[in-house]
């Protein structure tokens, strides 16, 4: 078989990897690696003359030997959209060759092929140095492209603003929250900010504290110190666990105030953690029996439609500044939809305060944090 010169896909120069606390882009590596055939401007046409090594192949597994540079279910979905012909007939996915067809493929981009590139968006910035941009991400916001959010990430955000930022790993992200939690992150300009506060991560000098609304009333303070692993079942989710692969997790509360939704009660909680797992707060608290107001993976599903999202707010953030060494801390307003939910069960929103925090190490547990909540 014959066929013109493949496409040369562009792979932009890599920035030098860092070592990321355990598990923090577990589900996006794949992404990344795949986006590195990404900021593509055109594929060029394929033009192929198949020979009697095809006589009898399905057309998709033809090609897919013929252009291993494309996937097999990225051809098949290009057949299907109709972008491939054969002796100039649009092509059928389950078709079998004769040999000797001239098979034309017009090569089509997928959505994670520009994941990586900037976007207008306006972002909410509290500080912004030469190192290091803190800023308060809205509920809503992915923070990094991953499947079935290949665009509108903060990541993008972040390009558009300081694109500069593109020859830093993961444009700077060193932590993340959840879509759905607001609240403050801090990204790095550069390499060297971005390793130490990685490093800061890893030995849990940087702090970060949280706002909560639970359903229930739990004691006025206490610690929930219950290893976490995978749920054994829901890949989806976290969950409590004596597992072999269960990692120490460890968080702090209290509770500042009480309320009522619906004539149920609620607490206004503060969380502090040791340790950073994955979902750890949502977790933790479910695990007393204390689930987040409106968490709809953890918490009670017949009371999810009270509020659309979970009730927890990165309210404050502390960490020692990578290029003066001072310790620096931060308070991001509390969101207005939290506000609002706070009101309506008769919680005074200004009860939803965090005090300053000490710039003294905070207590170390376990192993390196997976910092997603």
């Amino acid at each position: 078989m014959s066929r013109k010169k493949p496409p040369q896909i562009a792979n932009g120069e890599q920035p030098a990897n860092i070592d990321l606390p355990d598990d923090e882009f577990d589900e996006v590596d794949d992404a990344s690696d795949a986006s590195s055939s990404a900021q593509l401007s055109e594929f060029a046409p394929i033009s192929l003359r198949l020979t009697d090594d095809a006589i009898g192949q399905r057309l998709d597994k033809v090609l897919s030997g013929l252009i291993p540079e494309f996937s097999r279910s990225r051809i098949q979905q290009w057949i299907e959209d109709g972008h491939v012909t054969v002796d100039g007939a649009p092509a059928k996915g389950k078709m079998t060759m004769l040999g000797d067809e001239l098979v034309e493929v017009a090569p089509q981009s997928a959505p994670q092929d520009h994941a990586y590139g900037p976007e207008p968006m306006a972002l909410d910035i509290l500080h912004e140095d030469k190192s290091i941009i803190v800023l308060d991400k809205p509920p809503g916001l992915v923070v990094h492209p991953a499947a079935g959010n290949w665009s509108g990430t903060l990541l993008n955000g972040l390009l558009h603003h300081c694109p500069a930022l593109a020859n830093v790993p993961r444009a700077g992200i060193v932590h993340r929250l959840d879509k759905e939690t607001s609240g403050l992150m801090v990204v790095a300009k550069t390499l060297a900010a971005q390793t130490d506060l990685v490093r800061q991560l890893q030995a849990r000098s940087m702090k970060r504290q949280y706002l909560a609304l639970v359903w229930g009333l739990p004691q006025l303070s206490g610690t929930v110190d219950a290893p976490m692993a995978r749920h054994p079942r829901d890949r989806i989710k976290m969950a409590v666990s004596q597992s072999m692969t269960a990692k120490p997790a460890v968080t702090h509360y209290r509770r500042l105030a009480t309320g009522m939704i619906d004539s149920k009660p609620v607490s206004l909680v503060h969380c502090r953690l040791e340790t950073g797992r994955t979902h750890q707060i949502r977790v933790h608290l479910q695990s007393l029996g204390f689930p987040l107001v409106g968490d709809a993976l953890y918490g009670k599903h017949h009371l999810v439609q009270v509020f659309p999202r979970q009730a927890l707010q990165a309210a404050r953030l502390g960490l020692v500044h990578p290029t003066s060494g001072k310790f620096r801390q931060w308070a991001a307003p509390l969101p207005q939809d939290i506000a609002e939910l706070l009101a309506r069960a008769g919680i005074d929103p200004a009860l939803a305060v965090i005090p300053e925090m000490s710039d003294e190490p905070d207590p170390v547990t376990g192993d390196p944090d997976d910092d997603e909540y």
